[in-house]
């Protein structure tokens, strides 16, 4: 990760803007000794850059919940706050490199792209967690004429896929950098061809953070058209036997159940297990009717845009868990130019979003985006309009 490590970090004012960033604002914790936060916009994205107390230095890096890619934006965030800040710098990892990544960035789509207007003039096909992006590239090299959507959380791997699509000059895959989990919930009905979840972290010890789940399923039928095929790929028995037990409580299910078939291509994961000997399954589940059109019009703006401050520095931070969502207030540091930032967590047990709550005088929104527009997320959101407004 992209960062800074300084002796002392004086003198910022705020609101600055250098090049195409603007530094919003910096947040203080209110405990001591914890990270301060500064607010950057740059073009239509928003994170944060944490200061964090490490000894007698400060780390400055990206902020994990707000980061975004590729890594170049956040390394030049960083250098650019060494101008509105007196910054004694003692080391750093800020070196310019050749950045194919950064002339691939209009396929780099923000998670709100998706929400505001997912494209549907092609039939798409979504591979998740894509790893180093040879199957993904394999497919859209074969098939131009449809749209591609990778979705994944590893930033090295986003990097190198958009390295490889800048290279290769590939038209039709989107890439996104997002939880798969959240994502299928505002896939739009019955425009999916086939969704690629090939090796995933097979989550032995924590079940509930598996890709494949009832909740999943569901998504991805609904997203499917009919005759689109989910298909999973993996090396763990335990992964494969448990989703197959899931795939088999469906009323009907069309299945087709295959093991150590050569793919057309495979993945450099593959590669590896294969050559330690291992097993290699798949399971390809197949669409068997059309779905009703998705339904997703919840409204995360606050009905009530005032807020009272000493509601806000005295929310209880601890997790609290209701019938089919929970509410963590995490951290709270105050504004310097007036106003609260609150860290959260909250939603679906399984998928729960991360967010903070920003209040200025302007009123109060979710930071940097607003929540994807699940139930869950939804019953979250009322309740937290409850607990700020009383």
């Amino acid at each position: 990760m992209p960062h800074i490590r300084a002796k002392s970090v004086e003198n910022i004012k705020l609101p600055a803007q250098v090049g195409e960033f603007r530094y919003d604002w910096i947040a203080h914790p209110l405990k001591e000794h914890e990270s301060a936060l500064v607010g950057v916009t740059y073009q239509d994205k928003r994170f944060l850059i944490e200061l964090k107390p490490k000894g007698d230095t400060l780390l400055i890096k990206p902020d994990k919940t707000t980061r975004i890619s590729p890594t170049s934006i956040m390394k030049e965030a960083l250098k650019n706050f060494l101008h509105v800040a007196d910054v004694e710098v003692m080391a750093d990892n800020l070196a310019a490199k050749k950045d194919h990544a950064k002339k691939a960035q209009p396929y780099l789509k923000d998670i709100s792209y998706f929400i505001d207007s997912f494209p549907t003039q092609k039939e798409v096909w979504i591979e998740i967690g894509f790893g180093s992006g040879r199957h993904l590239l394999y497919q859209a090299k074969t098939h131009p004429h449809i749209q591609f959507i990778g979705i994944e959380i590893h930033k090295p791997s986003i990097e190198q896929l958009l390295k490889q699509i800048a290279l290769q000059n590939i038209q039709n895959i989107l890439v996104v950098d997002y939880d798969a989990r959240l994502f299928m919930e505002f896939v739009p009905s019955n425009i999916v061809g086939k969704i690629f979840v090939h090796f995933p972290v097979p989550w032995d010890k924590k079940p509930h953070r598996r890709v494949i789940s009832k909740t999943f399923l569901q998504e991805a039928k609904r997203a499917l058209k009919k005759g689109g095929v989910l298909e999973l790929r993996t090396d763990s028995p335990n992964y494969f036997h448990y989703s197959l037990d899931l795939f088999l409580q469906e009323e009907q299910a069309d299945l087709e159940v295959t093991k150590n078939i050569e793919p057309p291509i495979s993945s450099k994961y593959e590669d590896r297990w294969v050559r330690l000997g291992k097993d290699i399954y798949d399971i390809r589940f197949k669409a068997l009717a059309e779905s009703p059109p998705l339904q997703r019009d919840f409204d995360f703006t606050f009905d009530d845009f005032r807020y009272d401050e000493e509601k806000i520095k005295n929310l209880p931070l601890r997790p609290m868990v209701y019938e089919d969502y929970f509410v963590h207030f995490e951290k709270i540091y105050t504004l310097e130019n007036n106003g609260y930032l609150v860290k959260l967590s909250f939603g679906s047990f399984d998928r729960p979003e991360h967010k903070y709550l920003l209040a200025t005088r302007y009123g109060l929104e979710y930071y940097p985006i607003p929540p994807v527009a699940s139930k869950a997320n939804y019953k979250a959101h009322k309740k937290i309009e409850e607990l700020i407004h009383g």
